[in-house]
């Protein structure tokens, strides 16, 4: 489903199109002395607008399908690592060994060793000259779930004690999934480029000051307000078009 702001651009751009053909239709009433809102400026902006859109729409496909596809891959990480510590506990190797892993796991999962501070916890560490430096557990940007997994597979790989018989928990499995993981990672960040620089170029070209398609629909309406008057029936025809700046 796209977003509101998307379906904001399209709207603008469709209700500069109704704005430009009431336009054309005054005729040679029309006579700005803006040489930016003359018909021929806003029909090639009309033209631009609508290229900007599509190129938009064009980049999304690919996008959304390398996201879901990167999604789907990570979605069941954090129950397969839960699996692995298990049975690395299974296999009895020492206890440095098994919290090494548990540092690992916990990143790989979001979670913190220790339950976070409350504020009144911090103010009487501070009360008592203690310094209070809590670090953020958070560890799941797909770059670093990734790197902290392929540190959990190396540290598996070295330790004997650790050779399940279940498939999908062996180093080997471990590793191709990394590999599968790093692959759907890099289509996701590649596919994320081209429709960014569309997004940047449509919102040049509708929202750029002064000279993009909101500021333009504009300065038409009020040309439009001082040739024919506020009640005309020609003002009302487009006073209702409405053209929004959306954030991005």
């Amino acid at each position: 489903m796209a977003s509101n702001s998307e379906t904001g651009h399209a709207k603008n751009v469709a209700n500069f199109g109704k704005l430009v053909s009431f336009c054309t239709g005054y005729g040679a009433d029309y006579n700005p002395s803006n040489s930016g809102i003359t018909i021929e400026a806003l029909t090639t902006m009309q033209s631009d607008s609508q290229n900007a859109i599509n190129a938009v729409n064009s980049a999304l496909p690919a996008y959304n399908n390398a996201i879901a596809a990167r999604e789907g891959i990570f979605k069941p990480l954090s129950k397969l690592i839960t699996r692995v510590m298990n049975a690395l506990k299974a296999a009895n190797p020492s206890t440095e060994i098994i919290e090494k892993a548990a540092t690992l796991v916990r990143k790989l999962q979001g979670r913190r060793a220790s339950s976070k501070l409350t504020v009144e916890e911090k103010q009487e560490l501070i009360a008592q000259g203690k310094e209070v430096n809590e670090i953020s557990s958070s560890q799941l940007s797909f770059d670093n779930r990734i790197d902290n997994l392929d540190k959990l597979i190396n540290l598996l790989g070295s330790i004997p004690e650790y050779h399940p018989n279940e498939t999908e928990l062996q180093v080997a499995s471990l590793t191709t999934l990394l590999v599968d993981l790093r692959v759907k990672n890099d289509a996701a960040i590649s596919a994320t480029t081209p429709l960014s620089n569309a997004r940047i170029a449509r919102n040049n070209i509708l929202y750029n000051n002064g000279a993009g398609l909101v500021d333009k629909a504009l300065n038409v309406k009020a040309y439009i307000k001082s040739l024919f008057g506020a009640s005309s029936p020609q003002y009302h025809q487009i006073s209702g078009l409405e053209f929004k700046r959306y954030k991005f």
